[in-house]
C-alpha cells in the first residue's frame, strides 16, 4: 500500500539544532512556483493566486519595514528618557525627558540652556538642595541606584522569560542565515524581551550599544511575519532570504543607513544573498528608514542622534593622521577579541557563568560609580559620540569648543585654528581618563546575559581617540604653521584642521577593527556625514584597520564568538589550502564500526525502529542490499520517524514485522501477512556523493557552495562513508592546530 500518496504534516521540516538542506528547499520551491505557473493559466481565481503569490515577498518587506522602525523608534524614546531619569525628572510631567521638558520653558537662558526650573534633579526632590557636596552625593548615589535597577530587571527578564535574548544576536543571525535552526531564537517572546531589556541596558549606563541587538530585534520580526505567508513559513530557504532582508533593515534603522545597511547584511551576516534579495533588502531598509524619520524620536529630523555635516576640506598630509588612527582602530580590535573572547571562554567554563545576575550587577556598579564624576563618562554613549564628532560653532557653549578669540571668523564663515582654551585642555584630560574606562570596561560588558551591541563603544573608543589626535594636530598647525608640513597647505586665519573629523575617522577605524568590516562600514559612516568628500579618509582608515587587526587575527569579533559557542558555521571567505582526501575525513574510518545502513526492501518496520533508538543519526544512506552496499539514496531521520508513526495511526494493519519498502513497486503481499509499508516519497534519490579520492578542498567547496548538510562517499558506486558538515568542520580545525571537539553547538 502506498501510504505518502497525501503529504504528511511534519515530514520534510527539522529538528532544533539541525542544519537545513538548502538544495532540498530550493527545489521544493522550484516546484512550487512551477505548479502555481501551470496553474495560473487554468482560471482567473489561478492568476490572482499566482500575481499575489509574486507580489506577498514585497508586502512582507513593507510590514517588516515599518514594524522595525516602529520598534526602532519607540526604543530610541525610551531609552532617552530613562537614560535622563538616573539624574533627575521632569515635574511638569514625568515622560518629558530632560531635553524635552526644557523646551517649552520661558526660563531658560542660552548659556545655561540644560537648566531649567522644570527639570528638577534627585538632589532637589529629595533634599531641596542642588548646590553642594551633600547634593553631588545624593545624586552620585540616585545615578548608582537607578543603573542597578536598570540592569538588574534587564538581567532578571532575560534569564526568566528569554535566554536567547542576551548578546548582540548577529553571531546567531549569521548562523541562522548559514542553515542552522535555533527555534525560539527569533521567536515573539524573545523579540518583546529584547526590545524591553535593550531600553533597559542601554538606559543602565553599561558600555554597550543598541545598534547590534536591533539587527536581532528586526529579524525577529522577519520571523514571525514570514508565518503570515505560506511560501516563507513552510520552506526554511526562503525565510533566511526574508532574514537577511530584515537584517538590512535592523541596521538601516540603527544608523539611519539604507545602503549600509543592505551592504552589512551582503558583506557581513548573509550566507546565500540572491539578487532579488538585494532590492527587497533595500525595499525593507528604506521602509524601516522612513518610518523611523517619521517617529523623529530625537526631535532633530535625523535618524541618529550623532548625525553631524563638515564642510571644511581635507588635506593630503591629514591621510598620515588618518593611517594612524587606522593602526590604533586595528590594535583595539585585535586587542579587544583577543581579550573579550578570553574573558567569555572563563566565564563558559568555570562557576562564573552560573551567577548571570551577580556578574551584571558588579559590571554595572563598577561602571556607575567610576562614570559618574567625569561627564564624558556620565552622558550615554551615543551623546558622547555626538559631542565628539561636532565641529565647533560660535554658539557652542560645550567645553571642547572654549577656544580663545571666538570673535574672529575666516572669510568663508568658519571659525579658524584658535589656541587651546581652560575647557579644552580639561576636556583633554576627561576624554583620555574616558578612553581608558572604555577600553577596559567594554572588553568585560560583551557577552554578558543583557542585550549588548558593539557598534557604539567601539566607535565610542575610536571617536575619543581621533578626538585627542585632531585636538593635538589643530594645535600643531596653530603654533607652527612655519612648518614645511603645513606652510603649503595651511594660512594665517584659516580652519585647516577639523577635530571632528578625526572623531568619524577614529570611529570607523575602531569599528572596522573589530568587526573587520570595509565597505559597509564607509558607506555606513558617509551616510552618517552626508559628506562626499570625506569617503577617502574612510576607506583608508578601514583598510588600514582592516590590515591591521588581520595581521594580529584573522577572525573578526562575530567570527571568535561563533567559534566560542560551537555553531556549525562554515566561513565562506577563507580558503582551504591542505590536501587531504574525502576518505581521511569520511566516517567510518577504517578500525570503525560499519556505516548504519537501511536496505531498500528487507528491513521491517521494528528493524529501523531498532536503528533510529540505538543511534543518534540525523539520517541513513538506503541500499540495495548489505552484501552490495549499492547506493540507492537517503533518508531524514526525522522523516522516518513522523512517517512510520503516522503510519501506524492512519494505515490499517501496519505492525512491527511489516516490511518497509524504498523501491518504487513493491510485491504482492501473500495473504495473512502484514500490510508492507512504502516510503519511497521520502527517499532523497539524489543525495550528493563524491569519490574517496575527491581532494577535500573540493568537498568544502561543494559544502560551502550549495550548503549540503552531508554528502556520501562511494568507490566504483559502493557506499564507502559518509562526511558531514560537522565532520568538515572538525577536519579545518584539526588543520588549523585547533580542538575539533570545540565544534560542538553548546
Amino acid at each position: 500500500m502506498d501510504f505518502l500518496e497525501e503529504p504528511i504534516p511534519g515530514v520534510g521540516t527539522y529538528d532544533d539544532f539541525n542544519t537545513i538542506d538548502w538544495v532540498r528547499e530550493k527545489s521544493r520551491d522550484r516546484d512550487r512556483h512551477r505548479e502555481i505557473t501551470n496553474r495560473s493559466k487554468e482560471s482567473t481565481w489561478a492568476l490572482i493566486h499566482s500575481v499575489s503569490d509574486a507580489f506577498s515577498g514585497w508586502l512582507l518587506m513593507l510590514l517588516i519595514g515599518l514594524l522595525s522602525g516602529s520598534l526602532a523608534g519607540l526604543i530610541d524614546i525610551s531609552a532617552h528618557w530613562m537614560t535622563d531619569l538616573k539624574e533627575g525628572i521632569c515635574t511638569e510631567g514625568f515622560w518629558f525627558n530632560h531635553e524635552h521638558c526644557c523646551w517649552n520653558s520661558q526660563q531658560v537662558t542660552f548659556e545655561d540652556r540644560d537648566k531649567c526650573p522644570e527639570w528638577n534633579s534627585w538632589s532637589q526632590l529629595i533634599i531641596n538642595m542642588d548646590e553642594g557636596a551633600f547634593a553631588y552625593i545624593v545624586n552620585y548615589f540616585m545615578y548608582v541606584l537607578w543603573a542597578l535597577l536598570f540592569a538588574f530587571l534587564a538581567v532578571s527578564l532575560v534569564k526568566v522569560f528569554a535566554p536567547y535574548a542576551c548578546g548582540s544576536g548577529i553571531p546567531e543571525i549569521k548562523t541562522i542565515l548559514s542553515g542552522f535552526i535555533i527555534r525560539g531564537y527569533l521567536g515573539k517572546w524573545t523579540l518583546i524581551i529584547k526590545t524591553i531589556t535593550l531600553v533597559l541596558a542601554v538606559s543602565s549606563g553599561l558600555s554597550l550599544g543598541k545598534e547590534g541587538p536591533l539587527v536581532h530585534v528586526a529579524c525577529c520580526c522577519g520571523n514571525i511575519l514570514c508565518h503570515c505567508f505560506n511560501k516563507y513559513r513552510e520552506n526554511e530557504a526562503k525565510r533566511r532570504e526574508v532574514l537577511s532582508a530584515a537584517a538590512a533593515a535592523g541596521v538601516s534603522v540603527a544608523f539611519g543607513a539604507p545602503i549600509g545597511g543592505v551592504l552589512f547584511s551582503l558583506e557581513e551576516v548573509s550566507y546565500y544573498f540572491p539578487l532579488k534579495t538585494l532590492w527587497r533588502s533595500f525595499f525593507a531598509a528604506l521602509v524601516a528608514a522612513f518610518t523611523l524619520r517619521s517617529i523623529n524620536p530625537f526631535g532633530n529630523s535625523r535618524l541618529v542622534l550623532f548625525y553631524v555635516e563638515f564642510h571644511t576640506p581635507w588635506h593630503l598630509f591629514e591621510l598620515v593622521p588618518f593611517i594612524l588612527l587606522g593602526i590604533f582602530g586595528g590594535l583595539w580590535g585585535a586587542l579587544f577579541i583577543r581579550t573579550n573572547i578570553a574573558w567569555c571562554r572563563k566565564r563558559k567554563t568555570t562557576q562564573l557563568g552560573k551567577y548571570p545576575v551577580i556578574e551584571v550587577l558588579i559590571v554595572t556598579a563598577i561602571t556607575a560609580i567610576l562614570a559618574f564624576p567625569n561627564e564624558y563618562t556620565r552622558m550615554s554613549t551615543s551623546e558622547l559620540i555626538s559631542e565628539l564628532f561636532n565641529d565647533c560653532g560660535l554658539l557652542d557653549s560645550s567645553k571642547l569648543c572654549d577656544y580663545k578669540n571666538l570673535s574672529n571668523t575666516s572669510k568663508s564663515g568658519e571659525l579658524p585654528d584658535r589656541p587651546a582654551g581652560a575647557g579644552v585642555s580639561s576636556a583633554m584630560w576627561q576624554l583620555a581618563l574616558t578612553l581608558i574606562l572604555k577600553i577596559v570596561i567594554t572588553i568585560f560588558t560583551f557577552g554578558m546575559k543583557i542585550p549588548s551591541g558593539l557598534f557604539i563603544p567601539s566607535m565610542a573608543v575610536g571617536a575619543i581617540a581621533g578626538r585627542l589626535l585632531g585636538v593635538g594636530m589643530e594645535q600643531l598647525a596653530y603654533h607652527h604653521r612655519d612648518w614645511t608640513i603645513f606652510n603649503s597647505w595651511c594660512s594665517q586665519g584659516a580652519d585647516c584642521i577639523t577635530p571632528g573629523l578625526y572623531a568619524m575617522v577614529g570611529a570607523a577605524a575602531c569599528l572596522g577593527g573589530v568587526t573587520r568590516m570595509t565597505v559597509s562600514l564607509v558607506v555606513i559612516m558617509f551616510e552618517l556625514t552626508g559628506g562626499l568628500e570625506y569617503i577617502v579618509p574612510l576607506m583608508a582608515a578601514a583598510m588600514t584597520s582592516k590590515w591591521v587587526a588581520d595581521a594580529l587575527g584573522r577572525e573578526g569579533i562575530y567570527d571568535a564568538h561563533i567559534r566560542l559557542n560551537g555553531y556549525p558555521f562554515l566561513e565562506a571567505k577563507e580558503e582551504f589550502a591542505h590536501k587531504t582526501l574525502a576518505m581521511d575525513v569520511m566516517k567510518p574510518r577504517r578500525n570503525d564500526p560499519l556505516l548504519t545502513v537501511l536496505t531498500q526492501d528487507s528491513m521491517t518496520v521494528e528493524d529501523v525502529e531498532t536503528i533510529i533508538s540505538e543511534t543518534t543519526y540525523s539520517g541513513f544512506p538506503v541500499v540495495v542490499s548489505r552484501e552490495s552496499q549499492r547506493l540507492v539514496g537517503f533518508v531524514l531521520r526525522r522523516d522516518l520517524i513522523i512517517s512510520i508513526e503516522n503510519a501506524r495511526k492512519e494505515q490499517d494493519g501496519v505492525v512491527s514485522t511489516s516490511i518497509i519498502y524504498f523501491t518504487e513497486h513493491s510485491p504482492p503481499v501473500p495473504p495473512y501477512t502484514a500490510p508492507t509499508l512504502k516510503l519511497r516519497n521520502i527517499l532523497d534519490l539524489s543525495p550528493f556523493t563524491v569519490t574517496d579520492l575527491t581532494p577535500m578542498e573540493i568537498v568544502v567547496d561543494i559544502f560551502r557552495k550549495l550548503g549540503l548538510r552531508q554528502c556520501l562517499v562511494t568507490h566504483n558506486g559502493r557506499l564507502l562513508g559518509i562526511i558531514t558538515k560537522k565532520d568538515v568542520l572538525k577536519h579545518i580545525a584539526q588543520m588549523a592546530n585547533q580542538d575539533p571537539d570545540s565544534i560542538l553547538f553548546n
